[in-house]
């Protein structure tokens, strides 16, 4: 459940971490486009596995791709998709059972879902494919031998449907391990609109005036901002978002490649920023100790929920906001707005993030959901269920179910590519994808405590040094 995009060709450092360099004009023409679309207006593979199949396989209904029979065959997909994220995939994995004849077993994994893994590979029962949330799980999955190269049906779909630098997050070493199934835009702020309008607040653009809607929102009785504390890799995104804007496209991608230190004065300044909210009395609800206990969902249900009164009136996270909307008798575009990230510095921000599926266990009915998962079919029927956004440009923007979403993945699509991966998803899993350690932890603690800029800084240093190995 990890973010927006723009894409860019994305080459891979030496030690393999994904790295997105773009100029600054890029990234203006980026935020520019993003900001003009008024998002509040409304393995081995066989080379047959495609041979044998029809479309719409016993459910007569056509598809763009045509998958073998696979009558008898049993498949089992791991993600740490949990509440409507899950049942909605699920919707999609069923389709592909009608038209293949496939069983299909969803295995609901933990995070760090590569420790997952490894619990599963060491008792000898591997889901057949998992869908890995970072591009350093897939390169971890690939060194530990545990990964399976896409075969030719897989790897031509994604040709046909996806930008080159979605291709690209999805190899390693000049091989094509993942299909990236789900992007997010993780560059968004959304809000109860009723709160705005009681208030007498308006949308943002920049940092500054973000603070001055928070403290009018304040002004009027209401905390502005839910924090999903308890789930450290949100407050990652607000870093990120903030030190991409101040710091520039260079500096993310050296920070993302611990090319540079976090004790760098760029990781101070952007620290000092987010103190701002994080520690501003009062501006985050339930406080630092509230917020470490409220996990995202929760962030996002206390937002529009409460009538006039809810418990904050914004949050920050990205599109599939939209799924934890949906839980409560908000509407999206109407009693539930959202704005892009302010710009810090020269532009505003724009990181994505997205997930993967890899194949562990090759065989035929593998191969064919990895390409089941890279055809338009596949993404159109969770496209239709809200909350979820495709890198796939073969999609049809009206198979979105509402403007605010149709718009962000026609933003998303016509950045071609032009965009920067979530920074902690590019970092080994021990520093940036693991509960209780490494960045999580780190920015846990500094939301307790906002003016340790310094020991927050020395923390993150000591945990990027161990886990990068430099």
């Amino acid at each position: 459940m990890r973010g927006t995009s723009r894409i860019i060709r994305i080459p891979r450092s030496p030690d393999g971490y994904v790295t997105t360099p773009r100029t600054r004009r890029a990234a203006a023409l980026l935020a520019a486009g993003v900001l003009a679309v008024s998002l509040t207006a409304c393995g081995g593979g066989d080379d047959d596995e495609d041979k044998g199949g029809d479309k719409g396989r016993g459910g007569g209904t056509s598809g763009t791709v045509t998958l073998p029979k696979l009558d008898g065959e049993t498949l089992e997909v791991a993600a740490v998709w949990t509440g409507a994220e899950q049942k909605n995939f699920k919707q999609v994995l069923a389709e592909f059972e009608k038209r293949t004849g496939a069983k299909v077993t969803f295995v609901p994994a933990q995070d760090p879902i590569i420790n997952f893994l490894g619990s599963k590979i060491a008792g000898g029962a591997p889901p057949d494919v998992a869908l890995l949330p970072q591009p350093g799980a897939i390169k971890q999955a690939v060194d530990k031998g545990w990964a399976k190269p896409l075969g030719a049906g897989a790897t031509k779909e994604l040709g046909k449907n996806y930008s080159q630098g979605w291709q690209d997050i999805g190899k390693v070493d000049g091989k094509q391990y993942g299909v990236y199934y789900k992007a997010a835009n993780k560059s968004l702020i959304w809000y109860n609109a009723q709160v705005f309008e009681n208030a007498g607040a308006s949308e943002p653009k920049t940092w500054d005036e973000l603070l001055t809607t928070a403290q009018t929102v304040y002004d009027s009785g209401v905390t502005p901002f839910s924090v999903g504390g308890a789930d450290g890799w949100t407050l990652t995104d607000w870093f990120e978002n903030i030190y991409l804007s101040q710091a520039g496209p260079e500096k993310y991608d050296q920070l993302a490649r611990h090319e540079i230190k976090w004790t760098d004065p760029s990781v101070k300044e952007a620290l000092t920023t987010l103190a701002e909210v994080w520690g501003k009395k009062d501006y985050v609800a339930g406080g630092p100790s509230g917020a470490l206990q409220t996990e995202f969902p929760a962030s996002v249900t206390q937002t529009f929920t409460g009538g006039d009164q809810p418990k904050a009136g914004m949050v920050y996270e990205g599109d599939f906001v939209q799924v934890n909307i949906g839980e409560t008798k908000a509407e999206v575009g109407t009693d539930a707005k959202v704005f892009p990230f302010p710009a810090v510095g020269d532009t505003a921000p724009v990181v994505s993030g997205g997930d993967a599926a890899v194949i562990l266990e090759d065989s035929k009915a593998a191969q064919a959901l990895a390409t089941f998962l890279a055809s338009p079919d596949a993404a159109a029927i969770q496209a239709k269920l809200g909350g979820f956004l495709s890198p796939n440009k073969a999609i049809d923007p009206s198979a979105y179910p509402n403007d605010v979403q149709k718009k962000i993945a026609e933003a998303l699509i016509a950045s071609g590519d032009d965009f920067r991966f979530d920074m902690s998803d590019q970092a080994p899993q021990a520093f940036g994808g693991t509960p209780g350690k490494g960045e999580w932890k780190a920015l846990q603690d500094f939301l307790k405590n906002p003016k340790d800029v310094a020991g927050a800084q020395a923390k993150l240093e000591a945990d990027a040094a161990a886990a990068y190995g430099n």
